[in-house]
């Protein structure tokens, strides 16, 4: 008989898949790497886990312990798994951005979710941060993940992620883009990449609102680049440990309204149903087409499910209240 031992043995080897119509005006095989396949519905299930296997090992993280953890959601999403797995209790710390959708599944499956504003600075006491390492003081026998800095986020897309996408595109690949949050996805993968082939060009995908691009190019990291953005999962207005600016070759931004409208597209052309950061990395490789030639394998990572994003990107109504339809 052939059966996972749990839900957690059935995270990774997702699939690619070439993209038809949404990339038509680039010239070269467009593949994505489809996330959403996995049980928790996005990426962060492999670094969910990892992180709490490295925990364990350590012995940081102790039987029947409490996790804690800011999270956009889908991080959340994998620790809860995770948890349930390996019995212990959990306490997500999110924004009032996210969709409504992300705290209703992280409640489902067991987790406690606290919600914090968004327009803070990140050392205010009530942001998402602070919030998150106040929690995991003043909770016993409690292991605050931090995502952003712990670096066992990196290491499961080199390790794993990474070895994925070079054998499945039997070492062909030319271009990896990918939007950066914590910046472990674009770090572990493209530091394996360009391991086995320093030409391989890795894209970050970034948003207006967000550090990253200036950061990259100047070394200055400018407050005024910080402003509200409504597009989830990608930029920051910190700078995680996780990110290796070294192993990036360019950020490209993408508006807001691009990201939602392109999420749509994915949608409508290719049948993916995709998170609002997917819509993001597409619209941000075809930005980049000039880069791009006939013969080049391009692998477009999409982090999540569209699922997650239903009230949003996939309402009308709320479209309209942006002003992006």
């Amino acid at each position: 008989m052939k059966y996972a031992d749990s839900i957690l043995d059935t995270i990774g080897d997702t699939p690619l898949v070439k993209l038809n119509k949404i990339t038509k005006e680039v010239n070269a095989l467009v593949l994505a790497k489809v996330e959403s396949f996995n049980p928790g519905n996005s990426v962060k299930d492999r670094i969910a886990v990892k992180m709490i296997e490295d925990a364990e090992a350590e012995g940081i993280l102790k039987p029947g312990g409490t996790i804690v953890e800011g999270t956009s959601g889908n991080t959340g999403m994998g620790l809860a798994l995770a948890s349930i797995v390996k019995g212990y209790k959990l306490i997500c710390v999110s924004t009032d951005k996210q969709s409504k959708e992300k705290f209703d599944v992280l409640r489902a499956v067991g987790a406690k979710v606290i919600i914090c504003p968004t327009n803070v600075p990140p050392d205010d006491p009530s942001s998402y941060y602070s919030t998150s390492k106040r929690i995991a003081e003043e909770t016993p026998n409690s292991w605050y993940v931090n995502q952003y800095d712990n670096l066992s986020n990196t290491k499961t897309h080199y390790e794993i992620t990474g070895p994925e996408i070079w054998e499945q595109t039997k070492g062909k690949i030319n271009h990896f883009v990918v939007g950066v949050g914590t910046g472990g996805t674009i770090s572990g993968v493209g530091k394996f990449l360009k391991e086995k082939n320093p030409k391989i060009k890795v894209w970050g995908i970034d948003t207006y609102g967000s550090v990253f691009k200036k950061y990259h190019e100047t070394g200055f990291f400018d407050p005024k680049e910080i402003y509200p953005y409504s597009t989830e999962g990608i930029g920051e207005d910190i700078i995680p440990e996780n990110v290796d600016f070294s192993v990036i070759d360019y950020f490209e931004k993408v508006t807001d309204k691009d990201a939602a409208l392109y999420t749509r597209k994915l949608a409508r052309d290719e049948g993916i149903f995709a998170g609002n950061s997917c819509g993001a990395t597409i619209k941000g490789l075809i930005q980049l087409k000039k880069n791009f030639k006939k013969n080049d394998v391009i692998v477009a990572l999409l982090h999540d499910s569209g699922s997650r994003y239903i009230r949003k990107i996939y309402n009308d109504e709320w479209m309209r209240k942006m002003k992006f339809i």
